[in-house]
């Protein structure tokens, strides 16, 4: 199966990616993790980004705060689809990091997810992986039909209780 590449600009980054990380271990898809600076360790992301098709991975997500450069370095060595996740690390509180990732230039796109959004990074990712795998697509719809199924009990829950009071 296609691998889902994650690269965190920092150790720092990894609670920001862990639940995603987990949410991609729930769905069977493998995946290759590293920790790898924009500006301190350049050839590191340029390595990782530019024979990440002949490894195996599909999608990359790329986790950064501040200036958060490391996404758009890591599309301009990649033709995969690579998904920026900004963090809330800095005192403008990851909207520097969103802008920055928002506003790649012409030619060298990068999905954008919320600040911290870790976990929908993944789900994207398996969203684009989904497009060419009936498997994946099949646990896709399950997670989807699960996610359905607890908001449905959510709202059985709440009647029940607002019943209750109203006796």
């Amino acid at each position: 199966m296609t691998k889902v590449g994650i690269v965190l600009g920092s150790s720092s980054d990894w609670p920001i990616m862990e639940p995603g990380w987990r949410f991609l271990e729930d769905l069977k898809v493998p995946t290759e993790v590293i920790v790898a600076s924009a500006h301190r360790t350049p050839d590191v992301v340029r390595e990782f980004a530019s024979s990440a098709r002949e490894r195996g991975l599909g999608v990359i997500i790329a986790v950064a705060g501040a200036a958060a450069h490391l996404p758009g370095v890591v599309a301009s060595f990649t033709t995969l689809p690579v998904v920026g996740v900004p963090v809330s690390g800095s005192a403008l509180k990851g909207m520097d990091a969103l802008l920055s990732i928002a506003q790649m230039p012409s030619g060298v796109p990068v999905g954008t997810m919320a600040i911290d959004g870790g976990k929908n990074a993944a789900l994207y990712a398996v969203s684009i992986l989904a497009l060419s795998n009936e498997t994946l697509a099949k646990r896709l719809l399950d997670f989807r039909a699960t996610q359905a199924e607890e908001v449905r009990e959510h709202d059985r829950a709440l009647r029940e209780k607002i019943k209750k009071k109203t006796k």
